[in-house]
């Protein structure tokens, strides 16, 4: 409905910042702003201590993907995606314009940020590696399927899936597709951001299941059913797995092995992605609600 809350770990409303257009993506948190993007073309900077506007740029379509941060020595950029086939760049503290880079479709998803480089892909089936400074291309990778989800950096590779169920790990040095799990049967659209680490990726499928990959070879260590499509993205510690499922459960698995260690029905679809904070974590239900997990 374009409501921006901010709440205490208390469960309390400390402000409300009413954008006018809907919010798809979630925000992006950056120095003492909470930047959002709307459905009407508007990327907007709130104070995150007042919940006051501070600035915003217009995009010339929808953006339905979140922002994300450069930076580089002193400089810095906020960079999001478009319907307007481009991604932009703005000042953070000014919100004007520094760049934009024309693609050949929209562009759904965040951008990811590594190793100095920008790398985002869109509906155009393009990988495109962009140099944050300049906003120019330093290469283009050509996938050929629309790529709907944002890619996961880590260690000179980039992780994402595409529209079909395809998921990939592109070498970003070679340039070349390093491995690449095919759609079974019943596959679906790959909508969410992998999450990488302690050597697996994990990433869930329209197909009801959560997969864990071998990072480098790609080899299925365990998968994961629901009830319910996963369309967000899981968060991996050093043993566990938390993710949501559209069945309306969120769930914890083992990392090892994928055994279930604990689930909670949420009483409605769960298609976020959680958010972790010191001893808790955070999931947002379909149905308007916010719920604290943890230490109270």
């Amino acid at each position: 409905k374009g409501t921006l809350f901010a709440v205490g770990t208390d469960g309390i409303i400390k402000w409300k910042y009413e954008s006018g257009s809907a919010i798809e993506a979630p925000p992006l948190v950056y120095s003492d702003y909470v930047i959002i993007g709307t459905s009407d073309g508007i990327l907007s900077a709130v104070n995150k201590l007042t919940g006051k506007s501070e600035w915003s740029y217009s995009a010339d379509n929808q953006i339905v993907g979140s922002a994300n941060v450069w930076t580089a020595g002193k400089s810095s950029g906020i960079i999001f995606g478009s319907y307007d086939y481009f991604l932009h760049c703005v000042d953070p503290v000014s919100g004007k314009l520094l760049w934009k880079l024309e693609t050949d479709n929209y562009v759904n998803g965040t951008p990811a940020v590594a190793n100095n480089r920008i790398v985002f892909g869109g509906c155009d089936g393009i990988i495109r590696v962009t140099d944050p400074l300049t906003g120019k291309e330093r290469d283009t990778i050509n996938i050929g399927i629309y790529i709907a989800a944002s890619p996961a950096l880590y260690d000179q590779k980039a992780y994402f899936g595409d529209y079909n169920g395809n998921f990939y790990c592109l070498d970003l040095v070679s340039r070349k597709i390093a491995w690449r799990i095919l759609p079974g049967e019943n596959s679906g659209s790959i909508l969410a951001i992998p999450a990488v680490g302690y050597n697996s990726v994990i990433i869930g499928n329209e197909d009801k299941y959560l997969y864990c990959y071998n990072a480098d070879s790609g080899k299925l260590k365990w998968k994961y059913r629901t009830n319910g499509r996963v369309t967000g993205s899981a968060v991996v510690s050093p043993a566990k797995v938390l993710f949501g499922s559209l069945d309306g459960n969120i769930y914890m698995t083992g990392l090892a092995d994928g055994k279930k260690l604990w689930s909670f029905n949420a009483g409605a679809p769960v298609g976020s992605s959680p958010a972790v904070a010191s001893d808790r974590f955070y999931f947002l239900t379909e149905d308007g609600r916010l719920l604290a997990f943890g230490i109270k």
